[in-house]
């Protein structure tokens, strides 16, 4: 893999920087040395700060703006001066009455349109196309994708979905964005995921790692099981990213849950 460049001294931009992606993408960059700019919602809202705050290296390089996406401007302050910005905000206006599909049209529909103005404003723009992400919570609350993927499955679902997922580490998609700043080479779209596995395929981990826990046994239909497929990683290898295992993604998530929400295991 090509040099990278350092983050010593360089100060770049997180915005919603309270997400669950994005609280790793601050964790590692204060790790690096770098001076965070990190945009939340609300100031004085501790669901969105205190875990920022407490970051090894927040007391003196992360800084923390108030913004909102519906507010144009808003950012300016924060991004003022920095060398790269990690935009993860993304505003999801429920139209429907499933959320996670508003929240994947609403990342299809953002992607796009991010796109296009960067090619009008000739900006050096890098996307991020993570798959099923899981692992350990930073933030306070729980994740979208972590209540439906995982704690569906442990907190006494009787049926599982008739679904296959790409799955990927958040540590890895955190890791992925940060190089992506740091390797000069690196452009364009980066599909991220470990493996591809079904939700029996999960379950089926599951029972290895917690053999006492009541896991669902069947499927939420009567349909052949959906059919898995491969995802390439030939370009997301070229950010010299090692994928943590599924198995071990699974474990951390599911310990994170009993710390964090007094799940029992």
């Amino acid at each position: 893999m090509e040099q990278v460049m350092s983050g010593e001294g360089k100060r770049v931009c997180v915005t919603g920087a309270s997400g669950y992606i994005a609280s790793w993408i601050v964790k590692f960059l204060l790790q690096r040395g770098y001076v965070v700019n990190a945009t939340v919602r609300s100031l004085n809202d501790p669901t969105k700060t205190e875990h920022l705050l407490a970051l090894d290296g927040a007391e003196k390089r992360l800084h923390l703006f108030e913004a909102n996406l519906l507010e144009e401007g808003s950012f300016d302050s924060a991004i003022y001066g920095c060398d790269g910005v990690f935009h993860t905000a993304s505003p999801v206006i429920l139209q429907s009455n499933d959320p996670e599909d508003c929240y994947l049209i609403s990342k299809t529909l953002a992607e796009d349109a991010a796109w296009k103005f960067a090619k009008e404003k000739g900006i050096d723009m890098i996307s991020m196309n993570p798959a099923a992400v899981i692992g350990p919570i930073l933030q306070p609350t729980m994740n979208l994708t972590t209540f439906v993927y995982v704690f569906n499955l442990i907190n006494g679902s009787e049926t599982y979905p008739n679904l296959a997922f790409g799955w990927i580490h958040v540590k890895d998609v955190a890791e992925a964005h940060i190089r992506a700043l740091e390797i000069p080479s690196a452009k364009g779209r980066y599909i991220l995921s470990e493996t591809v596995a079904h939700f029996a395929d999960l379950v089926n981990i599951l029972h290895e790692l917690y053999p006492n826990l009541k896991l669902p046994n069947r499927c939420d239909d009567d349909s052949p099981l959906d059919p898995t497929y491969k995802i390439s990683q030939d370009k997301a290898k070229t950010l010299g990213i090692d994928y943590i295992p599924l198995k071990v993604a699974l474990k951390e998530t599911v310990e994170c849950l009993k710390e964090k929400f007094n799940i029992s295991v």
